[in-house]
């Protein structure tokens, strides 16, 4: 996984709350074991119509949402079932970043421990992001902290293990391979 050190990027801006696992990418796409292609059906109830047309309506399928890596979103976002698919197809996407004044607990570690930051703000610091679509936001993540383009600075709280491999570009398993010596080391003493 990419090293995440800091993200500049302009936002997109899905303000409905309670956005569910199942919405993001639903369970008729939870037959790979790959991340690759995930980005396609990502919100694909809403991006397409029943025959696969993109709807013109919809946000990401809208000039303007091409290329921004960070996806405002209202309250509680990743709710619902357990699924890495989630993470993996905002990923594929393009999205390297979410920022709502709440996670689902399980989205928000199967999120981090894939390389893709959600990042909890206040209520004030949300609502004005969601009415300024296309904003250009810096997070930078070893200072934990959301730059708007008006100077405010927000914190956000990032655990400080996630934040190491985030930085790293590690995940858990990354971050163990990274300690062999120090594993071998102990080994032998035993």
């Amino acid at each position: 996984m990419a090293a995440l050190t800091t993200l500049t990027s302009r936002t997109v801006v899905m303000p409905a709350a309670n956005i569910d696992t199942d919405q993001i990418i639903p369970a008729r796409f939870l037959t790979t074991t790959t991340r690759a292609g995930l980005g396609a059906q990502l919100f694909a109830d809403w991006r397409y119509d029943p025959s696969g047309v993109p709807r013109p309506e919809f946000v990401l399928n809208r000039p303007e949402a091409q290329g921004c890596r960070i996806l405002i979103a209202g309250d509680n976002f990743g709710c619902g079932s357990s699924r890495e698919h989630a993470p993996w197809a905002l990923l594929d996407y393009g999205i390297r970043a979410v920022i709502s004044t709440r996670f689902a607990d399980i989205f928000a570690s199967n999120a981090l421990k894939n390389g893709l930051l959600p990042v909890v703000v206040p209520a004030a610091t949300n609502q004005w992001l969601l009415e300024r679509p296309g904003t250009e936001l810096t997070l930078d993540v070893e200072a934990g902290t959301l730059l708007r383009p008006d100077g405010v600075a927000v914190s956000f709280p990032l655990e400080p293990f996630a934040r190491h491999c985030l930085l790293a570009g590690v995940d858990e398993l990354g971050f163990l391979l990274g300690q062999r010596s120090a594993i071998d080391r102990f080994e032998r003493r035993a």
